[in-house]
């Protein structure tokens, strides 16, 4: 008979990546600069929940220096975004931010809970490296509201948003999308991603991204096809837009191109601190 104190002993093989500045948006969305306390019990609260004996802490230093040589305009909105905040707003930024700073620095002192974060490096890709070394190992859950980290889910990877309060597992990925997990490359490859300024095909939404990767498979298999031959507009536009679907794998696909946006010795960084932490 299991007792209470079995069912909530936690399973060595769980593993749970966090996306910190994401999750620390849940305060600066309530104005708040002074969450640390609360920040970090919400961390060994969800990992008490999840039974996961091991947690690692993502975190972001700057826009992404991969994505930015490749394409200078990558989420330059939000640098237009922010720069038109009022004085108000630019100060509880700057005070949301010192927070943060102080969260990540008492984990990396602590030495709790390790911190993997490098310069000009997004969360992103290290939550898909570290899924691509661990996810044969591990039972994972990601901790996001970002959809994005669902190009990661897999038999043995999850991700639990802190929005929605709702899982995305492999199991329940039909009652979020209508199209397979290994399908979701491709239709953001077509569709773009405003949030980060990555533009998509002119006249291609969800829809038409489905139907086409329904017609002609991968969005590099649509690519082969082109071009397609139709009076549709939004196909004319398709036709020109090869080179555009092939730098958006470059910006988008975390999980080929992560170990590329680190960088060779950061990789080695991060291989280092797994086998010293994940024993």
């Amino acid at each position: 008979m299991k007792t209470f104190k079995t069912l909530n002993e936690t399973d060595p093989s769980n593993l749970m990546i966090f996306d910190s500045l994401n999750l620390g948006f849940r305060w600066a969305h309530q104005g708040a600069t002074n969450f640390c306390e609360d920040y970090m019990r919400t961390v060994s609260s969800l990992a008490k929940s999840y039974k996961c004996s091991k947690v690692i802490i993502a975190g972001d230093m700057g826009s992404s220096s991969y994505r930015k040589a490749i394409y200078p305009e990558y989420k330059a909105n939000r640098k237009e975004k922010y720069e038109n905040q009022t004085a108000e707003e630019a100060a509880k930024f700057e005070e949301f931010f010192a927070e943060m700073q102080k969260i990540l620095q008492k984990y990396e002192s602590d030495g709790v809970y390790p911190v993997v974060r490098f310069p000009g490096t997004e969360a992103d890709d290290i939550s898909a490296y570290i899924v691509s070394k661990r996810k044969k190992h591990n039972n994972i859950w990601l901790i996001s509201s970002d959809k994005d980290w669902d190009l990661l889910i897999d038999k043995n990877v999850s991700r639990f948003s802190y929005v929605t309060r709702k899982e995305i597992t492999v199991d329940t990925w039909s009652t979020r999308y209508d199209f397979a997990p290994d399908d979701y490359i491709s239709i953001k490859c077509l569709t773009g991603d405003t949030g980060d300024n990555v533009m998509g095909v002119p006249g291609i939404g969800p829809k038409r991204a489905f139907d086409l990767v329904m017609e002609y498979g991968t969005a590099l298999d649509i690519v082969a096809s082109l071009p397609i031959s139709s009076k549709y507009k939004y196909v004319q536009e398709l036709n020109k837009s090869a080179d555009l679907i092939m730098l958006n794998y470059k910006l988008m696909d975390l999980v080929s191109f992560c170990e590329e946006a680190i960088g060779v010795d950061n990789c080695t960084i991060i291989d280092d601190k797994l086998r010293e932490y994940l024993v």
